[in-house]
């Protein structure tokens, strides 16, 4: 996959087949819209092509409220090579941008970079300045410049799929809701850490994961999930998210995710991993002391490696509310 910065254009001679987005998550609806931009190109001769951008545009129009990202800019163009794009122009989303008029945009970037003979984009596809501009625009500006549009139905899955609707499944825990819309389960990367090795000492060595800025992070409680190392293979984890109110009794205390390896000896610190959310176990709850908390993370062990064995999802255990 070609990945095109700045100026960069598709290579000489190439068309493309193009579609525009955040696509953060590449998601069950970005999949769909992605399969048939692949169509339509192989059809067509033309190189399936997408625009997204860099940073997400409501950390720059909404500046302290931008949602975490499901997908950073590095995993988002991992999703879309999977999906099978041909080459990706990622635009530098800036106060400049935010101000370009989307007849602007549609020169610089669909004609002169990308040379569009085909735009798809979803029913509801808005852009340029105030969102000024449509699908109906698009078409417009299409016939004037030579390429056709076509509009996506949104995918519905019990509600139309979008990014925000897996964010706030994500928020509550609902990591196997999520997983339904995404099409895999939600998966943050990051750094093994030292913590305080309270883990460890209770029989229970947990990898403290050092989450990549910018990814969300699901909601606290346990989880049953994998972690896998650079070129590893996923190894089934109960996961911690939370402040560990057993042992900090302040909400400020720092939000905390670790993660208990089944059945694995070895030395993770410094390793990057990412880690997959399976399935919700249970709320975070505070424990009377250290022995009630070790007989429950044994219960979440095995219920994490039942779950993860059997391929199923589990209903969370509902108690108080953890380690």
């Amino acid at each position: 996959m070609d990945v095109l910065v700045g100026d960069a254009k598709l290579r000489p001679g190439a068309a493309g087949a193009v579609t525009i987005g955040n696509f953060d998550g590449v998601h069950l609806g970005h999949q769909a819209l992605l399969e048939d931009l692949s169509a339509r190109a192989a059809a067509g001769a033309l190189v399936p092509a997408v625009v997204t951008f860099d940073p997400h545009p409501a950390s720059v129009l909404h500046p302290g409220t931008a949602p975490p990202l499901l997908a950073p800019l590095a995993f988002r163009l991992e999703l879309l090579e999977r999906a099978g794009v041909g080459a990706v122009l990622v635009v530098r989303f800036d106060k400049a941008r935010a101000e370009e008029r989307a007849e602007d945009f549609v020169d610089e970037v669909l004609v002169r970079q990308l040379r569009a003979r085909l735009v798809l984009v979803g029913a509801d596809f808005r852009f340029g300045h105030r969102r000024l501009g449509d699908v109906a625009l698009l078409r417009t500006l299409g016939r004037q410049s030579g390429f056709e549009v076509g509009g996506v139905p949104l995918v519905d899955r019990r509600g139309p799929v979008s990014s925000t609707r897996v964010r706030r499944l994500l928020a509550g825990g609902g990591v196997e809701e999520a997983a339904e819309l995404l099409g895999r389960p939600h998966e943050v990367r990051g750094t093994v850490v030292h913590g305080d090795g309270r883990g460890r000492l209770l029989g229970f060595p947990t990898a403290n994961i050092d989450v990549q800025a910018d990814y969300l992070v699901p909601g606290d409680g346990v989880y049953a999930g994998e972690l896998a190392l650079a070129r590893g293979a996923g190894l089934r984890t109960v996961v911690s998210v939370g402040r560990r109110p057993t042992f900090y009794d302040s909400p400020s205390a720092s939000l905390a995710v670790e993660a208990h390896v089944l059945d694995f000896a070895g030395d993770l610190y410094g390793q990057s991993t990412s880690l997959r959310f399976v399935a919700k176990l249970r709320d975070q709850e505070t424990f009377v002391g250290e022995g009630e908390l070790v007989a429950q993370m044994r219960r979440d062990a095995g219920r994490a490696a039942d779950v993860l064995a059997a391929g199923v999802l589990a209903e969370p255990e509902r108690r108080r509310g953890s380690c």
